[in-house]
């Protein structure tokens, strides 16, 4: 794996317990404006001339940069497990980890990670920037300073967030109920589905119920396999025929996250309904999500999904888009068995859906 490691001391007075690894894979925070104006990535080892303030956490900071920097347009499956990887190969060695990465798809890796990292009872918590940390208005100051200190904070000895978060804008969020939702704001994400971890204002405010706890001490788990034969199909009044059929003929595929209008439902058509038995018939998995962000999947409720519920469509809860990809992905990586690809789906693993 080709990337850089450099060590930061913010302070004479290192407590042991208070080593971060960060993780830079790219992403607007990491960059600044050279001579021309033109933004380029920034040498992390003069971090502390840009963050000045950081020396007043007394942290002892490792970072580790991807050797070029991703868009995190780019970002995909290979990516994931790179991150995951430097994880647990450094898990032992620190106290937290603060994952730098950009903000278009964070929620789908922050997803990825939770359900790759079995067993995780260290703060895994990515944060970025809509703005560069060399603009004056820059958010990104702030989105780490904060995020370091949520990853080194802890409670009687133990982590305070023991699981893989989004701190952004004030807010924490669980990493796989998290959503971007704003693209020229700084309140960038959302999650509809699950309260806020943690507030951050004159002091930082933990929601203690809302965080998962660490039940044992069990050693880290990774699971890295990811089977990125899958599509979205996302439900739009008037999609024709011809569009689900194109869909669903992909040479290859195994499952399909199906986006469907409020509580789970989808058209009633004949040829519609044909074309999803068919697939099932096939093997395909179908995974039924609610468009709406803070939505929840019932199959049954209304007849316009009763026949999803009977052919076998799996109800998708109130997982998030980006978690049900990156889950679906990760099952069929591990598991050719229907039945129990079906039942590690409508389990929870780390708290990405609520049972009824």
């Amino acid at each position: 794996m080709n990337y850089s490691k450099i060590n930061i001391i913010t302070s004479a007075f290192i407590k042991p317990e208070t080593s971060i690894l960060i993780i830079y894979t790219g992403g607007t925070l990491g960059m600044v404006h050279d001579e021309k104006g033109a933004l380029i990535p920034f040498d992390f080892s003069s971090i502390l001339n840009h963050v000045p303030s950081l020396r007043q956490l007394e942290l002892n900071l490792t970072v580790i940069s991807f050797e070029e920097p991703i868009d995190s347009s780019n970002i995909g499956p290979d990516d994931w497990v790179k991150i995951g990887q430097i994880i647990f190969e450094n898990y032992n060695d620190f106290h937290g980890f603060v994952v730098l990465h950009g903000t278009d798809t964070m929620a789908f890796t922050a997803s990825a990670l939770s359900f790759m990292l079995e067993n995780l009872g260290k703060p895994v918590i990515f944060t970025g920037a809509q703005l560069p940390i060399s603009s004056l208005r820059s958010d990104a100051r702030e989105n780490l300073i904060t995020a370091l200190e949520i990853a080194s904070s802890k409670s009687e000895g133990r982590p305070l967030v023991p699981e893989v978060c989004i701190y952004f804008d004030y807010v924490l969020l669980r990493g796989n109920r998290s959503k971007k939702v704003q693209s020229l704001h700084f309140d960038a994400f959302e999650s509809e589905n699950y309260p806020t971890m943690a507030e951050s204002g004159v002091v930082i405010n933990y929601n203690t119920p809302a965080i998962r706890q660490i039940e044992g001490d069990k050693p880290l788990a990774l699971h890295s396999k990811f089977d990125p034969r899958v599509v979205i199909l996302k439900l739009y009044p008037g999609i024709t025929r011809e569009a689900v059929k194109a869909i669903l003929d992909i040479e290859g595929l195994r499952g399909v996250v199906l986006e469907t209008f409020g509580s789970g439902n989808a058209p009633t058509s004949a040829w519609f309904i044909d074309l999803i038995k068919e697939a099932i018939d096939k093997g395909i998995i179908i995974l039924n999500v609610s468009q709406c962000p803070g939505g929840r999947v019932i199959q049954g409720r209304y007849d316009t999904s009763q026949q999803l519920n009977e052919l076998g469509v799996i109800e998708g809860a109130d997982l998030t888009l980006e978690a049900a990809i990156t889950k679906l992905m990760m099952v069929l990586g591990e598991e050719e068995d229907q039945v129990q690809i079906k039942k590690r789906l409508i389990e929870p693993i780390c708290g990405e859906l609520t049972l009824n």
